[in-house]
């Protein structure tokens, strides 16, 4: 029986500690992202390429050092990576402060690359604590309340972002930012060590057989065993593949938003760009919040029809051309329209396959193939978020707009694909179900 998002609540202290956590840190990076973006649109005389380094710095890192940091948060205290992230991230976060002019924006790209990296190994460690916090009944709650906070945060704190940078400065928001890392290691900190890992986690891993000994396995030994279990997992491999597949498309959502609201709507509407961008990325975060929300009962449906197939195949097809209709949209207001639907029906797709996702991995290695799959798609996401900056010298973003729905929507193509791959896999398989 999955647990309510209330039952969860009001039982588990550990996971309302890292649930706050997120909550302050997500504030704090919304705030910073729309200020950063701002700055370097001012900086740089609305540059497009200059917007394509920041997303660029912003992702890259973050997928290059997921697979290290996941298994780095499998051997070591998964608490004190956290709360030690979260407070070499208030430094970083407070060198934006520094950039003043376009011969300083390197400032910027460079603590934007700290973040990331740094982001990694707390996101690492998080979605590897948090099975252990929620346990198995309260994984769907716990999933979809993680998630929902973040982009109900998306929504709010990009709207807020926004609005602080547009009338009180971008300082502001990078000092709300280096403050909301500080808030998360508080809250980290209160939740025991013993409270991240199970019991039974295994800790050594390999035969000294000369000695008869046994030894913990190497650092490289232990991450090439992530990449190995990813590959020869039927499931994780499926997961991996198709997130890849949507960031192709996924990842021009940032060069999207820039161009549609900070350039296109803002000069043909007059918004103001920071407000305008922040706005797209409120539809975008309530519409994924509104969906991770009713993930719950959706859940309860698909277990009585046994259609989670399917489910999670039309949803990414269907999310995916109502963005791609939002290219044709003539004002900012019927785009975000679309923008907020389109997440809606995505967010519940990605709490019910994030939650597969989960059940289905060890402790012992949760936390590399989280990682390795979290930054396989982020590389992605970080190079399309590039080539579609170069792409808007020559397109449209209208045009950008519909290219990236389309492909994100193939992803549930490659869904349906995989399943007909291998007729026996079967999600109702106890290694995968939602409902155990």
């Amino acid at each position: 029986m999955n647990l309510t998002y209330l039952q969860l609540l009001r039982g588990n202290r550990n996971f309302r500690n890292l649930l706050w956590g997120q909550i302050v840190s997500e504030l704090g990076n919304w705030f910073n992202f729309i200020a950063g973006l701002g700055l370097v649109r001012v900086v740089s005389d609305a540059s497009p390429m200059a917007a394509g380094i920041l997303f660029a710095c912003r992702l890259l890192p973050f997928a290059v050092f997921s697979p290290i940091a996941g298994t780095f948060v499998d051997r070591f205290s998964r608490r004190q990576v956290m709360i030690w992230s979260d407070l070499v991230r208030v430094v970083f976060a407070l060198m934006f402060l520094l950039v003043t002019t376009a011969e300083n924006l390197w400032i910027a790209y460079f603590a934007t690359v700290l973040l990331s990296i740094f982001g990694a190994f707390f996101e690492g460690a998080k979605n590897a604590t948090t099975p252990n916090l929620t346990g198995k009944e309260g994984l769907l709650a716990g999933t979809a309340l993680m998630f929902s906070s973040r982009f109900l945060l998306m929504a709010l704190g990009s709207a807020l972002g926004g609005f602080a940078a547009a009338f009180f400065g971008y300082k502001a928001a990078f000092i709300i930012n280096a403050v909301s890392f500080a808030v998360s290691a508080f809250s980290v900190w209160l939740i025991p060590e013993e409270a991240t890992r199970e019991k039974d986690n295994y800790e050594l891993r390999i035969t000294n057989y000369e000695s008869g000994e046994t030894q913990r396995a190497s650092f490289l030994t232990e991450l090439k065993e992530g990449f190995k279990y990813t590959v020869e997992n039927h499931f994780a491999l499926t997961i991996l593949i198709m997130n890849i597949i949507w960031a192709t498309g996924g990842g021009a959502i940032n060069v999207v938003f820039e161009r549609i609201g900070g350039v296109f709507f803002a000069a043909k509407e007059n918004w103001n760009p920071d407000l305008a961008v922040g706005l797209l990325w409120t539809a975008s975060g309530f519409g994924l919040f509104l969906g991770m929300m009713i993930a719950y009962r959706t859940s309860t449906v698909l277990d009585r029809r046994a259609s989670h197939n399917s489910f999670i195949g039309w949803t990414l097809i269907v999310h995916g051309i109502l963005f791609a209709i939002a290219g044709y949209m003539p004002s900012l207001w019927l785009f975000m329209i679309f923008i907020f639907v389109s997440r809606a029906i995505v967010g519940v797709e990605y709490a019910v396959q994030e939650t597969m996702f989960q059940r289905s991995l060890p402790d012992y290695i949760r936390g590399r193939i989280s990682t390795l799959d979290r930054g396989a798609e982020m590389t992605i996401f970080g190079l399309s978020s590039f080539f579609a900056s170069e792409a808007v010298y020559y397109i449209s973003p209208q045009m950008l707009t519909v290219i990236s729905g389309i492909l994100s929507a193939s992803a549930g193509v490659l869904w349906f694909i995989r399943q007909s791959e291998d007729s026996k896999f079967k999600v109702q398989d106890s290694r995968f179900k939602i409902q155990d």
